[in-house]
């Protein structure tokens, strides 16, 4: 328990649907000093939210319906397009999002892939809401979804190409944040590959040993950020490279003995001057560091593209 929070009083406001609290509590401030807050948290239990994706038809299944919040905060029509979710009840996350894709959708899913957990709503709403993938296929269908007529459910299954979807997200036709958050994820995972036309070679360039002072540790964090880096390019659907995976066997096996000696400076930038002429690109990441200008200086020079975040990728494929 957090010793900086001492919960005084809890009143019941309301169980009419779900659960309203009132909380009077002491909290201890940054300072040291105690103040009193109250503070109200709804209760509807946690939940499951799940994206349905086809490789094949480079497809998802979503779902709509009527969300009254939603209307009487300014959403026209009150309808929202959504991921496949519901309350976790008496069940586990998995076997929860099972059941809710049936009814939902009509699809029975013998497998589901847990992508995690979040707060949906932290300033007011106690849930937490486990987030699935799950490929699907049409011998899956055993039914038509929409939901249970006894929870009033009035739900339309929508089968949308991805990038479609993708759009929507930009448009602002989809606005639940479970549900971006899902396709999102998809994205970037290349659950679903769009094209393979666009896919690009590209040339992560970062700090190796600049501002290091040739400490191995700092330099190995430099390299671990710009491996990092290139796996995240990778599932964008790309071919990620760093120089330093050629020039690093190539200095080592040609007997280099330390940082900057005539081996290191044979090898080390112009290994990387020859590796680009075979990229389509460059993402320059990271701080100061003449040797990673230079490569976007000679990527420029041969009108290659430039990147400087990993976002501006999320849209090339």
């Amino acid at each position: 328990m957090n010793p900086k929070v001492q919960i005084r009083k809890i009143e019941l406001l309301s169980d009419n649907w779900y659960t309203l609290r009132k909380y009077t509590l002491d909290y201890q401030r940054s300072d040291g000093t105690w103040e009193e807050q109250q503070r109200e948290a709804y209760d509807r239990g946690n939940g499951a939210a799940i994206l349905l994706y086809n490789k094949i038809k480079k497809t998802v299944v979503l779902t709509r319906q009527f969300r009254l919040p939603s209307y009487v905060n300014g959403n026209e029509t009150g309808m929202l397009i959504e991921a496949c979710a519901g309350l976790l009840d008496e069940d586990s996350p998995e076997s929860c999002i099972q059941r809710e894709a049936e009814e939902e959708t009509g699809y029975r899913l013998s497998k589901v892939h847990s992508i995690g957990q979040a707060y949906m709503s932290p300033g007011s709403v106690t849930e937490i809401l486990h987030l699935f993938v799950a490929e699907y296929s049409d011998d899956m269908k055993i039914g038509q979804g929409g939901g249970l007529d006894e929870e009033h459910e009035n739900i339309e299954v929508l089968e949308i190409p991805f990038a479609e979807a993708m759009e929507m997200v930009e448009n602002g036709e989809i606005q639940d944040a479970k549900t971006i958050l899902l396709l999102q994820h998809a994205k970037l995972y290349d659950l679903v590959e769009l094209s393979s036309a666009a896919s690009m070679h590209i040339l992560i360039a970062g700090p190796y040993r600049s501002g290091t002072g040739d400490d191995p540790n700092k330099i190995a964090a430099n390299l671990q950020a710009m491996n990092e880096a290139a796996l995240q390019v990778y599932r964008l659907g790309h071919l990620p490279v760093l120089g330093e995976w050629y020039a690093l066997p190539l200095m080592e096996t040609a007997g280099s003995k330390e940082m900057g000696d005539e081996i290191f400076n044979d090898i080390f930038h112009p290994s990387c001057v020859r590796l680009l002429a075979h990229c389509d690109a460059v993402l320059r990441i990271g701080g100061a560091s003449q040797g990673a200008d230079e490569m976007v200086r000679v990527a420029a020079e041969g009108r290659k593209k430039i990147y400087y975040w990993i976002e501006e990728l999320y849209c090339v494929i």
